[in-house]
């Protein structure tokens, strides 16, 4: 009977060998599935990587394109900036000059008659004349009877006077 024992024993033995080879040989079989599929994903991820990778390049080149293009127009702009700039330094000190002269111009107005009397030749006839014209014409001839050079003063001022008006206006 040890003697059948051992042969059902190895029997039984032989059976478990079998089918845990049988289980081992699915189970590989899944997993070389798994592996294959895998496999193919990977490189249908690196396919798409590879052209992702192109077209990415392509974009890089088409916007180093257009900042090179922009470089180039900004500094075509920049005289043109510059400009402006400097039409804006020259308008500033045209209102500074336009503001002195009218200081200097309400201060004379300021002055009491006996006082312009006594300091210019400003006769009740000019008095009438500068009550009918513009401030503008005022301005002018305020200036023209103080400094004696007149034809260079009152072209100097008309500038101020034309200029300043066409601050007012830019302004408005």
């Amino acid at each position: 009977m040890d003697g059948l024992i051992w042969q059902l024993s190895v029997a039984v033995i032989a059976l478990a060998f079998v089918a845990l080879v049988v289980f081992l040989i699915k189970t590989l079989k899944a997993a070389e599935n798994s592996l294959d599929k895998t496999s193919q994903t990977l490189q249908e991820v690196q396919k798409t990587i590879d052209e992702l990778s192109y077209e990415v390049k392509q974009v890089v080149r088409h916007a180093n394109g257009i900042t090179e293009d922009v470089q180039g127009k900004m500094k075509k702009i920049d005289p043109v900036l510059e400009t402006v700039k400097n039409v804006g330094d020259i308008l500033n000190e045209v209102t500074i000059s336009a503001k002195q002269v009218s200081s200097a111009l309400i201060d004379r107005f300021k002055k009491s008659p006996a006082e312009i009397r006594g300091e210019s030749t400003f006769s009740s006839a000019s008095a009438a004349k500068a009550a009918v014209q513009s401030p503008s014409e005022r301005t002018v001839d305020s200036y023209a009877a103080v400094y004696s050079d007149k034809k260079t003063k009152q072209s100097w001022v008309k500038w101020v006077d034309v200029a300043a008006g066409v601050w007012q206006r830019y302004r408005a």
